[in-house]
């Protein structure tokens, strides 16, 4: 009996054998699901906005350097290497030898410069173009602006590998910044080809190291692993898929199910449960969680009803009692860089005050104070929020304030077309500097979405680009305190972040104050 049953086995070993041509069966796929949070407003790097965008550019695309998973600093990406000299006023980066996109045409410095000035267009009307501003490159806002052309750009292809950037005061922090999309390197030729259908699956053409597979709207996003990237040996994962979820408890009932591997955040009411859970990993963020006002509506025009507003919330009561994901209550608007930056403590809340300035400005327990909409993207705990202030200014003021949701893509417009009244915000700064923070609110940015004006702010801005060390950041400090102190924006708290992943079995991803998560590194333990 023994004797046949071996026999068997080794016939079921040849047959499967001959089946397989010989060789071993192939490997199961490595598939990283994940929530992605919300349906994207655009796969094209010059059109987009918001984190949920970086995560899918980050799979697709790649620009002169990319971001170490851990400590999210420049590597090196379609460039190889890069000096800065003169100062610090110039950085010369080398390309790769060969670089292309995955369609085989070839990637030059040309290719970057062109790039940049299609970002740049006035027509193009990118968010992201005032970062260029921050970066300091020479005349890319006047470029931008439309009060120069693109020659007046610092920016050049000094042969098909070498392309060069002046800028007009040093930047430390400048390489890392290039792994930010406004910085992305375009594949010109499919957009010349396609328009702006160049995005669709049958027409995308990238050089990250995942390329797009499946895009299905309002459902989700497949990217996979690219042969034709230049460093696909150290790219694990075969699939990634992305989720536009924008339900917490659908995204958190599919994590527990098994049927995702990553999500960020949950409900307020499952707060206590989660945070006991194996897979939490949690961590100090280089993120900021506020309210603006439309200062274009009278009522909001008064420093004092912004001041009123902001002093009538109880941030420790926010982060304890609504949130409970352990935040910091935030006076500022930059997250605290420790032994760099310490957190600005602009004001304090003060209920008493909050009523004497509101009935300074003409509405003495809340008489008269006009009905106005808290708006805010579809999540519950945006909502939860936003319910507590609403109960809250009723509560201290005597004021009435409704509350209302919108998608993500709606929301967004609406943020940018001002069509709003108070609207929630929250922002991860794109580098490691207050200046990613503060600058949101100098006059004519697109992310000061309340239309915030001060003369003096203006003032003390320029004044800290103008310095370096540590006199630009005790100058950004007075800068970022008027700011706070005049109701230009009203900051509630400082996030830590907040993931499920077994890292256990996910290797390559690491916690990170900007809660960056390149796929590239993701893999398999």
């Amino acid at each position: 009996m023994k004797k046949l049953l071996l026999m068997l086995l080794m016939a079921m070993v040849a047959l499967a054998a001959f089946a397989t041509g010989g060789q071993e069966a192939p490997a199961e796929e490595v598939v990283f699901r994940m929530n992605n949070g919300a349906e994207p407003e655009s796969l094209d790097p010059a059109l987009v906005s918001g984190t949920v965008e970086h995560q899918i550019y980050m799979g697709l695309f790649e620009g002169l350097t990319i971001y170490d998973p851990e400590s999210l600093t420049a590597k090196p990406g379609v460039a190889e290497r890069w000096e800065v000299s003169n100062g610090g006023l110039t950085y010369t980066f080398t390309l790769r030898r060969g670089a292309a996109w995955n369609d085989g045409t070839p990637i030059t410095a040309k290719t970057v410069v062109d790039s940049w000035l299609r970002f740049l267009a006035p027509e193009t009307a990118a968010d992201y173009a005032y970062l260029y501003g921050e970066a300091q490159v020479v005349g890319a806002m006047a470029y931008n602006s439309g009060e120069a052309g693109p020659e007046a750009v610092g920016i050049r292809a000094l042969n098909d590998r070498t392309f060069q950037v002046d800028l007009e005061v040093p930047r430390d922090f400048f390489a890392d910044m290039l792994g930010h999309y406004a910085f992305a390197i375009h594949p010109l030729h499919a957009i010349e080809e396609h328009g702006d259908q160049w995005t669709r699956p049958e027409n995308i053409v990238s050089n990250g190291p995942f390329k797009l597979d499946v895009y299905v709207p309002q459902d989700r996003i497949e990217l996979v692993k690219d042969p034709a990237y230049w460093d696909a040996d150290a790219v694990q994962l075969d699939r990634v898929i992305l989720y536009p979820i924008d339900d917490q408890n659908t995204a958190l009932n599919l994590f527990l199910d098994g049927q995702l591997d990553w999500i960020q955040d949950v409900a307020p009411a499952r707060q206590d449960e989660m945070q006991a859970h194996p897979d939490y990993v949690d961590n100090p963020a280089f993120i900021t969680y506020y309210y603006e006002f439309n200062n274009n509506i009278e009522t909001f025009k008064d420093p004092r009803v912004r001041q009123a507003l902001g002093m009538a919330i109880d941030r420790q009561e926010v982060v304890s009692r609504v949130t409970r994901q352990n935040q910091f209550p935030a006076y500022g608007i930059t997250p605290p860089l420790p032994g760099v930056y310490p957190a600005v403590v602009a004001f304090e809340e003060d209920f008493d005050m909050a009523r004497q300035l509101l009935a300074e400005a003409g509405y003495p327990n809340g008489r008269g104070f006009p009905q106005f909409t808290i708006l805010y993207n579809t999540s519950e705990g945006h909502k939860a929020i936003a319910e507590y202030v609403q109960q809250k200014w009723k509560e201290v003021l005597n004021i009435n304030v409704q509350i209302e949701n919108q998608e993500w893509g709606t929301y967004l417009d609406s943020r940018d077309n001002r069509d709003f009244e108070i609207a929630r915000g929250g922002w991860q700064g794109d580098y490691v500097d207050p200046l990613t923070f503060v600058g949101l609110f100098a006059e004519g940015t697109p992310y000061n979405h309340g239309d915030w004006r001060n003369p003096q702010f203006t003032r003390l801005l320029n004044e800290a680009e103008s310095l370096t060390g540590q006199a630009r950041l005790d100058k950004m400090r007075e800068a970022e305190t008027l700011l706070i102190q005049d109701g230009g924006v009203v900051p509630f708290y400082y996030y830590k972040t907040q993931n499920w992943i077994d890292t256990n079995e996910w290797g390559g991803w690491y916690p990170t104050i900007q809660d960056m998560h390149p796929l590239k590194d993701i893999y398999r333990n």
